[in-house]
């Protein structure tokens, strides 16, 4: 039996559920998970459940159905074959940990992506990608040729067909361009302190001002630097026996399980955009022990 998924937003009414319960049971569909929100300041009403096709209906004839549901609630909606795997495309600088961590993931399955290509601005990284038999980008970046290095990235993005762009500590500012044409499809990760530090080596600055929390947060690209909806965050407890050393390796560890758990949550249609905000639906039982291994 073929296992889909379908996500729901449009605004709350009364009657959502059943329309969406009653067409699939009509087209021979069993629910095997389902999770929905309804906010009750913005008055929007969001919804994803995964289902099975008992009577060998297609992903075609159920997705054409359901526009009349779609057009009574005013709904935008879209169906996923639980099967396909979504391609994405990993950026990197020098910084290796993230790069790691989601090929890793990606080797022993926990992580159910097609890595299509792997882009940097350095080459520090290449073997290891090549290693891997995936397609690596050296595209350098310069004051002076970003409009030309961001028209390349977007070939290899074209060409390969990538839905989603995981910045693994790539540590270039992406124009307001690719930005909102990419919007909802980019996730960067960075570490999250209070106080902020800016500029080089902030983890020295966090150690020499005594920080006792180092977090991390994941988040969609916008134009506004590091201000797009989060996605997920963490943290882990730092005390004063603790070296600047411990203080980067603890960050990079945290760094990593977010990202993956982002990644994780977007690529299993879990994460909703809600204004500046979002809502992460949980794992569902088929993906929840995979999730869990990081």
């Amino acid at each position: 039996m073929k296992t889909y998924v379908l996500t729901v937003s449009c605004q709350s009414r009364r009657g959502i559920v059943a329309g969406v319960s009653g067409y699939l049971a009509q087209m021979g569909c069993n629910i095997v998970d389902s999770s929905q929100f309804d906010d009750l300041d913005t008055g929007k009403f969001f919804m994803r459940v995964t289902f099975v096709s008992e009577e060998g209906t297609t992903h075609e004839q159920i997705e054409a159905g359901f526009v009349e549901v779609g057009k009574v609630f005013d709904m935008v909606f879209e169906f996923h074959d639980s099967d396909r795997r979504m391609k994405v495309l990993l950026m990197v600088s020098r910084f290796g940990h993230c790069l790691n961590d989601l090929l890793y993931r990606w080797k022993i399955g926990a992580l159910p992506v097609d890595i299509v290509g792997v882009v940097s601005n350095h080459f520090d990284y290449q073997k290891l990608v090549v290693n891997h038999d995936i397609p690596f980008h050296h595209i350098p970046v310069t004051k002076t040729n970003k409009s030309q290095a961001e028209a390349r990235l977007m070939d290899v993005v074209e060409q390969s067909g990538a839905e989603l762009i995981i910045l693994a500590r790539y540590m270039q500012v992406l124009s307001e361009a690719i930005c909102k044409k990419m919007s909802g499809r980019i996730i960067n990760i960075h570490h999250s302190f209070l106080p902020s530090f800016k500029g080089a080596n902030p983890y020295k600055q966090a150690y020499e001002r005594g920080v006792k929390l180092i977090g991390a947060t994941a988040h969609y690209v916008t134009e506004d630097l590091d201000e797009g909806p989060i996605i997920e965050q963490d943290l882990a407890r730092i005390t004063h026996a603790q070296s600047a050393n411990d203080y980067v390796s603890i960050g990079r560890d945290v760094e990593s399980q977010v990202l993956a758990r982002a990644t994780h949550a977007h690529i299993h249609h879990r994460v909703f955009m809600n204004g500046n905000r979002t809502i992460i639906f949980p794992a569902s039982p088929g993906s929840y022990a995979s999730e869990r291994m990081g």
